[in-house]
């Protein structure tokens, strides 16, 4: 019987805990649902269920079979491992979310993907190949984004929604309307209420998708510019 403290164990459940974190730190920075918590416990998941596959039903050898009490059969260290790619795919499938033409989520999908792999091979004690899978999977989050980023501008991937709130007065909401609608051509939704604790006032919200950000500081500015009272700005990232 294995020791309660099995070092090699320790190690190998280090191991996961850690390039689990590097994973889920890209995808934290990145401002991802599934990030450093999500990574961790899923790379450190699969490399358990990988050790109780390997370790965790004690057998014996007799020739070429495995006498298990009065049954005699062939061990299979992998039946339980094998479900783990089964299972990784409901927890993937959480993270994409379909809004209209465009889907989001899948590279967080894939990477969760990656993550049980990596917990796998530490709990199988190759580390050299979880090491190795870490960074090249890091390097392809990172520098394939700059390299889209740089040659592929135009990509629809690379779509921010931004939500924009005016506060101004009444005889201003036309002046934003227009504005808005010269510079963005996809405007989703545009609402102007009168504010309740000053009817003098009026609250403009207009949401739409955007690729450059020297778009979103035009407008910042031209709204500035044409209007006295503050302006409050906040913008969502949509894309993987």
């Amino acid at each position: 019987m294995e020791s309660f403290f099995n070092a090699e164990f320790v190690i190998r459940l280090f191991m996961a805990l850690a390039l689990g974190f590097f994973l889920g730190l890209e995808r934290e920075l990145t401002n991802k649902y599934a990030g450093l918590r999500t990574h961790i416990l899923v790379c450190l998941g699969a490399c358990i269920f990988t050790l109780l596959s390997i370790y965790g039903f004690p057998t014996y050898a007799q020739g070429d079979n495995i006498i298990i009490g009065n049954a005699t059969g062939i061990r299979d260290t992998s039946r339980v491992a094998a479900q783990i790619v089964t299972g990784i795919g409901f927890i993937g499938a959480g993270t994409v979310l379909r809004n209209g033409p465009m889907v989001f989520g899948l590279t967080t999908a894939a990477t969760l993907w990656i993550a049980a792999s990596i917990g796998m091979a530490c709990g199988a004690g190759m580390y050299g190949i979880a090491v190795i899978a870490t960074v090249f999977s890091v390097a392809v989050l990172t520098l394939i984004r700059i390299f889209e980023r740089q040659l592929l501008p135009s990509s629809g991937k690379h779509m921010r929604r931004c939500k924009i709130t005016v506060y101004c007065n009444n005889s201003d909401t036309r002046q934003v309307y227009e504005l808005l609608f010269e510079k963005v051509d996809n405007i989703r939704d545009f609402t102007s209420k009168k504010l309740i604790e000053n009817p003098d006032k009026s609250k403009v919200t207009a949401i739409f998708d955007f690729s450059s950000k020297n778009l979103m500081k035009e407008i910042y500015n031209d709204l500035n510019e044409s209007i006295i009272n503050p302006v409050s700005v906040t913008l969502q990232e949509l894309n993987d």
